[in-house]
């Protein structure tokens, strides 16, 4: 994998620390708790997206749905 540069800021840097202390977690794991948060509400939020954009194609009424079907043989 590739190495990704990460700039904080400082202020950022320095609550990370004391919530490591406070926590008695690593910086890396705070961070990774926190990404993986992050990550996870995205995702909830894409996919209710797409669940939105798939029902705004096929969100027709029950006569919307008949009225241009033709059941004459």
């Amino acid at each position: 994998m590739d190495n990704i540069k990460f700039e904080l800021k400082a202020n950022i840097v320095e609550e990370l620390e004391a919530f490591s202390q406070i926590l008695k977690k690593s910086p890396s794991d705070i961070l990774n708790e926190a990404l993986e948060q992050y990550l996870n509400a995205q995702q909830e939020i894409l996919n209710k997206k797409n669940q939105d954009d798939e029902n705004a194609l096929t969100n027709l009424d029950y006569d919307e749905f008949w009225d241009d079907l033709d059941f004459d043989d």
